[in-house]
């Protein structure tokens, strides 16, 4: 697996293809919609839409709570929505803040940095019955830390996540939006946490873990927050999953980086839906393979098609025998 940070969404490619067996589930995603600014191109972003757009590929059915501007990069960004197939009820119109955006900087192995506009329309999501009606009728809730950086926002996903029967923490650290207080905060409510593996150390450090070991700080965290699933992506070497007390590891496929740019968003949301119908270590590779395909291709949601992601995991599963 390769891993990506918030990521984006290329709007002339997007194409929702992929077709496996498992029961559907209803998920929100909570957080940041925008565009990213690349020198060359300005696509729609923000990781919780490409977790979201990634798990409707798969036939679940998702919506996003969220906000953008009374204008036209927010006019455009909901018309993307809505061709993709995703409710934009949850979507508010701020009158007095722009829709978010963010300038993308690329190095020469295609790794991301950002700067992200503050503040915008999405530091100001209010909570309305009806956002609380959807969540407390979901099967899964997603959050992010970057989301809570307004005490505005922050209050909102705090009172969501009272009525969320299952909740996935994708830790994003992006300076200065975090403190260790609210990922300790975040983390507690947490029944599923993706990490990073720079992440893990960095959190693991800052509340007393001693050790430099992956899987020890996995389950130093695991019994730190009480979240008895954690998974933790490695870049190019894979990934690793703590899941009820067992370890699971895939160590990552070979391919052409182009950019990583949303990779990880797309593995988290290939994680979550295979593991509703197949082991974790099968839902890991799957995963991994997933972020992949990404890494490998230009924008965070290019057309993965089905018989390709079969292709990778069976390759790979050949040569282990």
């Amino acid at each position: 697996m390769i891993e990506s940070e918030t990521g984006c969404v290329d709007i002339n490619r997007m194409e929702h293809d992929i077709k496996i067996r498992p029961m559907k589930k209803s998920i929100v995603c909570f957080g940041e919609v925008l565009w990213d600014i690349f020198p060359d191109r300005r696509i729609i972003g923000g990781a919780p839409l490409n977790v979201a757009l990634r798990l409707k590929s798969f036939g679940n059915q998702v919506a996003i709570i969220s906000a953008v501007g009374n204008d036209y990069l927010g006019l455009e960004l909901t018309d993307y929505l809505k061709s993709q197939g995703l409710s934009t009820d949850a979507i508010q119109i701020s009158k007095h803040y722009a829709t978010g955006e963010v300038t993308v900087m690329l190095n020469n192995k295609g790794s991301a940095s950002y700067d992200i506009e503050f503040p915008r329309a999405w530091d100001k999501i209010d909570v309305s019955a009806k956002d609380i009606a959807l969540v407390k009728a979901c099967d899964i809730f997603i959050f992010g830390s970057l989301a809570a950086r307004n005490e505005l926002t922050h209050h909102s996903l705090l009172m969501l996540l009272q009525h969320a029967a299952y909740k996935v923490f994708d830790v994003n650290l992006r300076a200065p939006y975090y403190s260790i207080e609210l990922l300790k905060e975040l983390m507690q409510k947490a029944d599923f946490i993706k990490f990073n593996d720079e992440e893990l150390y960095e959190i693991g450090e800052s509340l007393g873990s001693e050790s430099a070991s992956l899987e020890q700080n996995m389950y130093f965290m695991s019994e730190y927050t009480g979240c008895k699933r954690v998974c933790v992506t490695k870049g190019r070497h894979g990934a690793a999953l703590l899941y009820d007390g067992e370890m699971y590891y895939n160590s990552g496929y070979h391919v052409k980086v182009v950019d990583t740019v949303g990779a990880g968003d797309s593995f988290l949301a290939t994680l979550l839906t295979y593991l509703s119908v197949t082991g974790p270590k099968e839902a890991l590779d799957y995963a991994c393979a997933m972020g992949a395909l990404v890494a490998a291709t230009k924008g965070a949601n290019e057309k993965i098609a089905a018989d390709k992601l079969e292709e990778m995991v069976r390759a790979s599963a050949q040569e282990t025998h």
